[in-house]
């Protein structure tokens, strides 16, 4: 069968929505269009029941409460409702201590920035090469006015997935809020509030086969109970943390993809570990001065971050532009950045700049991944030729 171009394989920025999502949520735009929060008619009740299936089904993929599952528009302002909820909710406390680690997301980074403006103090954890947080690390660095450890399950760029059940007992032990940031892991590896201690989590519905602008905060209610201090006032919806009106549709959307999850992670999983070991193969064994970025024990099964010596990620990029993947470099303004997460692994500049993400999803094929190994072998092999060519002319000048 041939296959369909472009190849997507940037599951990491966002998913397609599963189809069974699709037609999940379509009969509320239309037939079943009622406010959840207009409890005197029957379209307002079946909006409602709609939305606590929903909180339901999140809650079930995460072993949590219902009652515990606050809707957002998405993981970042679920990361910013944790963070900048405990801390104004804490403020009696005086100033407070926050742990967190150097390749985190953005979205917890600037969150923390934005609190040491506040006043509070931020610990940020080194990793080590494989991308892992040091627990000796974590110990030393709580103090008595450590109020909140905030790290990612597993992350978006290299895949790592961080121990958080360990990290958990830690801040169990210590009396500490535990935040997790588990927009990548949540629906593709096993996730567990209970088991790991977690107090806040934060989930992205587009992530996992959902609609983009729709997420969801677990708060824990006891053992202990979280108090946070809502980010938006106006009309109390969400047991009072974030107001608006429900986005019923978007809503049902990540119920089902949580659904859908929750019976087909571990098929989805080990498919997925296949393709990525497919293409990790046929790869580096036709590429020399490859380098895998970020421990691979350690890792989402959808996720291949790669390093190609003497090759720029961007040209890289360029050159298989018929493949949706991801470059390790981010443009800011006029300068280019590599990648924070890969200078945190002690990855040099220069690799940096030539990484590739890939992220592996449901609907990618076999015939998929042999075909984005083949361009890319040919795209390196090519721009290193040329490399080399340019070099040898510079040198005769």
């Amino acid at each position: 069968m041939p296959v369909k171009l472009p190849v997507y394989m940037d599951n990491h920025a966002t998913t397609r929505v599963d189809p069974r999502v699709l037609d999940a949520m379509l009969p509320y735009f239309s037939e079943k269009f009622g406010n959840a929060a207009s409890r005197n008619h029957e379209f307002g009740w079946k909006a409602e029941e709609a939305v606590e299936t929903a909180r339901g089904q999140v809650a079930r993929l995460i072993h949590a409460s219902p009652r515990e599952i606050i809707f957002t528009s998405g993981a970042t302002e679920s990361i910013n409702l944790a963070l900048k909820g405990v801390v104004e909710a804490h403020r009696a406390k005086g100033v407070v201590d926050i742990i967190t680690q150097a390749s985190e997301h953005r979205a917890v980074l600037d969150t923390c920035k934005r609190l040491e403006k506040a006043g509070c103090q931020v610990t940020y954890l080194p990793i080590d090469k494989e991308g892992l947080v040091d627990l000796e690390d974590l110990r030393r660095a709580i103090t008595p006015r450590t109020l909140l450890i905030s790290i990612m399950h597993a992350n978006n760029e290299i895949g790592v997935i961080q121990p958080i059940e360990e990290i958990g007992k830690i801040a169990k032990e210590k009396k500490v809020f535990f935040h997790v940031d588990a927009a990548q892991s949540v629906g593709k590896i096993p996730v567990d509030v209970e088991m790991c201690g977690i107090d806040l989590l934060s989930i992205s519905a587009h992530k996992l086969y959902g609609p983009k602008g729709l997420g969801a905060l677990y708060v824990r209610r006891k053992d202990p109970h979280v108090e946070l201090a809502a980010l938006i006032d106006g009309g109390g919806h969400e047991r009072g943390l974030r107001s608006g009106t429900l986005n019923v549709p978007a809503i049902v959307g990540l119920g089902k993809g949580c659904e859908l999850c929750e019976k087909e992670m571990v098929e989805d999983s080990e498919r997925l570990s296949r393709l990525r070991d497919r293409l990790k193969e046929a790869v580096m064994t036709r590429l020399h001065d490859t380098f895998i970025n970020g421990s691979m024990l350690h890792r989402l099964p959808n996720n291949l971050n790669l390093s190609f010596a003497g090759v720029e990620g961007d040209a890289l990029l360029m050159g298989i532009n018929d493949v949706a993947v991801s470059s390790g470099s981010a443009c800011t303004s006029l300068t280019l950045e590599p990648s924070h997460v890969l200078r945190a692994l002690g990855v040099s500049e220069e690799l940096a700049h030539s990484s590739i993400r890939f992220g592996l999803g449901r609907f990618n094929t076999e015939q998929e991944v042999d075909y984005v190994a083949d361009r890319v072998v040919e795209t390196v092999k090519r721009l290193r030729e040329l490399s080399s060519l340019f070099e040898t002319a510079k040198r005769r000048h």
